[in-house]
């Protein structure tokens, strides 16, 4: 009688690019996490870097909200350190981070859009990863 050695259980091939999805989402969260970190500083150190628009609905100090993506940003990349581990918990912390990201993003547009845009697709990505995986309902241990 053949002994089988003890190892991970076998996955399908769509757990299996659900969990890749997942993790590739979590390193988009650090990295973005760190652009958004930049962005800010870009805010608080230079205000003049942004150009001050004077149509649109959501009118914004620069150099405050340079803080508040800081702040964003340093969570973000925490919630996706913390989205590693997989658990049920990291990935609503990660879900709520990368929505509360994206609208913060989206109220930054003008201010400087290209990027903005970049960072709002990114975050819509993480949802979408950590929505498809399966980690919300409890079905990827």
């Amino acid at each position: 009688m053949a002994h089988r050695a003890a190892g991970p259980p076998e996955m399908s091939k769509s757990e299996l690019a659900a969990g890749i999805g997942v993790m590739f989402a979590a390193t988009m969260m650090i990295v973005g996490g760190i652009f958004q970190i930049f962005q800010g500083l870009a805010a608080v150190m230079s205000g003049e870097f942004f150009v001050d628009v004077a149509d649109y609905v959501v009118r914004l100090d620069v150099e405050t909200w340079g803080w508040v993506h800081m702040v964003l940003g340093a969570l973000i990349v925490i919630g996706g350190f913390f989205l590693f581990s997989g658990s049920r918990g990291a990935a609503i912390f990660a879900l709520v981070l990368a929505v509360a990201g994206a609208i913060g993003n989206f109220a930054f547009i003008p201010y400087y859009p290209f990027w903005t845009l970049l960072l709002i697709a990114v975050d819509i990505y993480i949802i979408w990863a950590i929505a498809r995986s399966g980690i919300l309902e409890g079905e990827r241990a």
